[in-house]
C-alpha cells in the first residue's frame, strides 16, 4: 500500500511529507531510529484509517447496498416527493440555494462536519433551517449512522424582526388603494388575518351567510381555518363576486407578485418593516390585546389541535365569535369576556369533552 508520509532530514532535524497535500512537519528529533518510529506510526494511522473505512463499507453495502452512493440529491429529491403545494415549492427552492450547491453531490456516508459549517457561514437563515432538516431526514431514513453534527454545534436559527400591521397603516394603506379588489383584499387580510394566498384563493362558496362564518383549507398544512365575521367583514364580502373566486385577479397571481405589489404600496407611503404576512402577525396581536379565547384564535388561523380542527369543520354547528365584537367590547370597557347564546356553551363543551 502506498506511504502517506515521506522522512527527509534538514538542518539536522527529521521532518516528514505528506504525499498527498505537501504539507511538511517537524519530527523534533534529530535520531534517526525515533524518526524512523514516529513515521511509521504516521503511516500506520494512515492505511488503518483507510481500512477501516472500506471495512465500514462493506457493512453498509450488507445493510443497503445504495448507501456509499447515495448523495444529498437523492436526499432532497426524497423529501420533495413527500411534498406538495407551497411547501414542495419551497423545498425545490432549497435545492437552487448558492450555499448548498456543493452539498448535492456529495455522498452522504463521507460528508464531514467542516463542510456543514462551511454552508451554514456562507448561507442565509434559510440555509440553516432546511439544512437541519435534510440532516435529521437521512438520520430520519437511516442514510446516515449517526449525526455529522451534534445539536448544539447547529448555529441558533435566529429570524429577522417581524411586527403585525398597526391599524394607522392599515388605513393608509386602505385609503391610497384606489384598486378595488386589492383594497378589499386588503381588508379581509385584515379581519381573517389569513395568509395572503389563503385569503387571494377564497371562493364566494367559502362564505356561510346563514351562520356568518367564512371557512376554508389552508395550503399550506391543509388544515381547516374557521371564523365568523361581523358587520364590516359581511360589508367587505358583500362587495365581492356572489360566485366563484372572490378575487378574480389575485388569485391568478404567483405569491412574490401580490407581495411586491404591496411593498410598493408600503414604500410609497414610508411605511417600514411590514409585509402581507404582517395581516397575520397583526391579527394574532389584536386578538390577545382584547382578550380573544386561544381556541377560537387558533381555529380562526388554521393551527391548534386536530380535535378542535376536527370540531369545527365546515359543516360543524359550532359559533365562534367575531374579533371585530370583541375588540368593539374591549374598546368600550366590556372587559375581556362576551356572553355567547346558551347552545354554543353547550357545543363548546361537546368540542372540549372531545379534546
Amino acid at each position: 500500500m502506498k506511504q502517506s508520509f515521506r522522512l527527509y532530514r534538514r538542518n539536522g532535524v527529521y521532518y516528514c511529507q505528506d504525499n498527498a497535500t505537501g504539507k511538511q512537519e517537524s519530527l523534533h528529533t534529530d535520531d534517526k531510529v525515533d524518526a524512523g518510529r514516529i513515521l511509521h506510526a504516521k503511516n500506520e494511522a494512515g492505511q488503518m484509517g483507510t481500512l477501516n473505512l472500506q471495512i465500514a463499507r462493506a457493512y453498509m453495502v450488507a445493510s443497503d447496498p445504495l448507501m456509499p452512493e447515495r448523495t444529498w440529491r437523492d436526499v432532497i429529491r426524497s423529501i420533495i416527493e413527500e411534498k406538495t403545494g407551497p411547501t414542495r415549492t419551497r423545498w425545490e427552492n432549497t435545492e437552487k440555494d448558492k450555499a448548498l450547491a456543493a452539498l448535492w453531490n456529495l455522498p452522504v456516508v463521507q460528508t464531514r462536519a467542516d463542510q456543514l459549517v462551511m454552508m451554514l457561514k456562507h448561507g442565509t437563515v434559510s440555509t440553516n433551517v432546511f439544512l437541519r432538516r435534510l440532516h435529521n431526514h437521512a438520520l430520519a431514513m437511516n442514510w446516515l449512522a449517526w449525526g455529522i453534527l451534534a445539536r448544539k454545534q447547529w448555529p441558533k436559527v435566529v429570524y429577522g424582526e417581524k411586527r403585525g400591521i398597526t391599524l394607522e397603516e392599515h388605513q393608509q394603506i386602505i385609503a391610497r388603494e384606489k384598486n378595488p379588489e386589492r383594497r378589499d383584499y386588503y381588508e379581509l387580510l385584515w379581519f381573517l388575518g389569513g395568509s395572503q394566498t389563503d385569503v387571494a384563493s377564497l371562493h364566494a362558496e367559502d362564505v356561510n351567510w346563514k351562520d356568518r362564518t367564512v371557512f376554508y383549507r389552508r395550503k399550506k398544512n391543509g388544515r381547516d381555518a374557521l371564523q365568523r365575521f361581523g358587520d364590516k367583514t359581511a360589508a367587505v364580502l358583500a362587495r365581492r363576486p356572489k360566485s366563484g373566486p372572490l378575487f378574480p385577479y389575485l388569485i391568478t397571481i404567483r405569491e412574490k407578485y401580490r407581495a411586491t405589489e404591496f411593498k410598493q404600496r408600503c414604500r410609497g407611503l414610508g411605511i417600514e418593516g411590514v409585509t402581507l404576512h404582517s395581516y397575520r402577525y397583526g391579527w394574532a396581536e389584536r386578538a390577545a390585546t382584547c382578550g380573544y379565547p386561544e381556541r377560537h384564535a387558533q381555529s380562526g388561523l388554521g393551527h391548534g389541535s386536530k380535535a378542535v380542527a376536527r370540531a369545527y369543520a365546515k359543516k360543524a354547528k359550532v359559533k365562534i365569535p367575531a374579533l371585530e365584537d370583541y375588540e368593539v367590547a374591549y374598546q368600550n370597557g366590556g372587559g375581556k369576556v362576551i356572553l355567547l347564546p346558551q347552545e354554543v356553551d353547550v357545543e363548546t363543551q361537546q368540542v372540549r369533552a372531545a379534546e
